[in-house]
Parts: structure tokens; C-alpha cells; sequence
């Protein structure tokens, strides 16, 4: 699922975008696992119709509640990171989010037990001015990794802010991006021929 280009202001750009990381998957598949031996046991229960049709609507409704809707929940929570701010969105029907501003952001403080580490994830805690204050972000793939990333852009968009960048600057941010691998050959082809489309 990719981040609404609608939601973008003018300039901003997805820089990483991601779902929460795959161990929240591994209940759900458990749950599926036992499901699936579950219906295959029905043909040896009593062959009174009604029973097993009974057993097999608790299975299949009892799949849905703990590993259908999980999943989707998963697949439905996006973490987007732009040159302008973090973003969190999630909700299947019902719709959240929480948007904090690069400039804005204080401090970024990752966690993670030693569990969490043997499976690379963690949580991050943002620290951030105004009413926000401090906001968790939990089950982040390569949180360390992650934190080091939001503190480079984070300085990008305080020196964007600061001296605001000639089209030659932002080249020149592109290619850097590139470089350290954030932007894909096509991605940085791409964003390179609008910004030149612009000047």
C-alpha cells in the first residue's frame, strides 16, 4: 500500500515507507496453522450435519477475529517518512494518524530487548515540542537503523529550512540520497527529470 500522493505538500517527497515489522504476523499464522487442522479433523466427528457445520462456522469465525483482522490491521498501519515529517497511519475502516513535523522533533530514542534485537525490531520514542510531547511507534523494523535515518533528515530539513535550497542544492540532496541508497535508480531518475522539468 503505497502513501497517498494526495497527502504530500508541494515538494515533499516519501523518502521511506513501511508496516510494522513481520512478527506481527506470526500469531495470526499460528492461529491459521491450528484452523486449518482443525477443518481437516471434521470428516472424523459424528456425522451429524449440524455438528459438523457448527464446528466449522466457530472455526472459520474464530479465524477471522484472530487472524483475519490482525493482519489486516497490520497491512492497514503504514509508517512514512518525508523530507518533511513522520507519519503514522493506521485503521482498517475507522481511519488514525499522527503527523509530527521534522522541525519539531527533539529527541529519538530507540528500545529493544534482547529478544527484540535477535529479530530486528524495536520501538522508537519521539520527543517533540509542543503539544505532542512524546509519541511511541512500536514494532519498528531496524529501529537503530531507522533513528540514524530520521536524525539525517531531520538535519536536512533543518538546514532546508534555514537556507532554503537553490534547484542545484536539491540535486545535489538527491544524488546524496542515491548514494547512500535511500532513492532507487528509478526513484532518483525520476524525482531528477521533474525537478529539472521545474526550473
Amino acid at each position: 500500500m503505497k502513501y497517498p500522493e494526495s497527502l504530500l505538500s508541494d515538494g515533499e517527497e516519501v523518502l521511506r515507507s513501511f508496516r510494522p515489522h513481520w512478527k506481527s504476523l506470526v500469531i495470526p499464522a499460528a492461529w491459521t496453522v491450528f484452523v486449518i487442522i482443525g477443518l481437516a479433523l471434521v470428516p472424523r466427528l459424528p456425522e451429524e450435519t449440524w455438528l459438523r457445520w457448527g464446528v466449522v462456522g466457530i472455526l472459520l469465525l474464530g479465524w477471522i477475529v484472530v487472524a483475519v483482522v490482525p493482519t489486516l490491521r497490520w497491512w492497514y498501519t503504514m509508517f512514512v517518512l518525508t523530507n518533511e515529517r513522520l507519519v503514522l497511519r493506521k485503521g482498517i475502516i475507522a481511519r488514525s494518524g499522527v503527523e509530527i513535523p521534522l522541525e519539531v522533533i527533539n529527541d529519538v530514542i530507540f528500545s529493544q530487548t534482547v529478544f527484540e534485537r535477535m529479530l530486528g525490531f524495536g520501538d522508537l520514542i519521539i520527543e517533540s515540542a509542543g503539544e505532542m510531547g512524546q509519541s511511541r511507534f512500536s514494532n519498528i523494523p531496524k529501529p537503530d537503523e531507522f533513528q540514524a535515518h530520521l536524525y539525517s533528515v531531520r538535519e536536512d530539513r533543518a538546514k532546508a529550512l534555514a537556507n532554503p535550497e537553490t534547484p542545484s542544492d536539491t540535486l545535489a540532496t538527491l544524488a546524496r540520497l542515491h548514494a547512500d541508497g535511500v532513492l532507487t535508480d528509478e526513484e532518483f531518475a525520476a524525482k531528477k527529470a521533474k525537478l529539472l522539468d521545474e526550473i
